[in-house]
């Protein structure tokens, strides 16, 4: 998949211009790209394109400028981008009760070691891109990605994967959230650039 180049990244006047419809647009695919993981989580499989949104808004709210700051946050981002044969995910821990989600974060130290992709039957566990997660918990956002084998990755290409399902074996939270077609064919054509 194509990493956010600096020239995409519009300056702070040219993005606030298109700023409504490329929003409108990235939430539309978002919507597609969202699954409920169970009752407390939420995945977003992320692209290109909810990067470059991520990145954009960043500088807005921030008001970055200078040129080393909006390279970082190009940087950090681009992380998050999917490399080939890899689909690129970010969990979200979703408890409102402040002290419920305390109690849940603790239980559910070790967390983004549970999550696992599996594709007509084969489990591929994600990989963690979380920095500097406190020792006594886990963190509300994790943000995971999936190293395809190449089978796995021609077979959703393909359109020939069978059922695909974002998984959670943790002893504190179990969900199974078999992916919709909608959002299996964003993920075969995410694996095609």
């Amino acid at each position: 998949m194509k990493r956010v180049d600096r020239e995409e990244v519009l300056g702070l006047a040219e993005y606030e211009g298109i700023r409504a419809q490329f929003r409108a647009r990235v939430i539309g695919e978002k919507k597609v790209r969202r699954v409920p993981l169970g009752p407390s989580a939420t995945a977003l499989f992320e692209n290109h394109d909810t990067m470059l949104l991520q990145i954009q808004e960043m500088l807005r709210t921030e008001r970055i400028t200078r040129l080393a700051a909006v390279a970082h946050e190009i940087e950090t981002y681009n992380e998050l981008v999917a490399g080939p044969d890899e689909l690129s995910c970010t969990v979200m821990i979703e408890v409102v009760d402040k002290a419920e989600r305390e109690a849940f974060l603790r239980a559910a130290l070790g967390f983004e070691k549970h999550v696992w992709l599996v594709v007509g039957g084969e489990h591929v566990r994600a990989r963690s891109l979380d920095r500097g997660a406190p020792s006594d918990r886990t963190t509300a956002v994790h943000y995971l990605k999936f190293e395809l084998p190449p089978a796995l990755a021609d077979a959703i290409r393909a359109g020939a994967a069978g059922e695909i399902v974002l998984e959670v074996d943790h002893p504190a939270y179990a969900a199974r959230a078999p992916l919709p077609p909608p959002t299996v064919a964003s993920l075969a054509d995410d694996l095609r650039d």
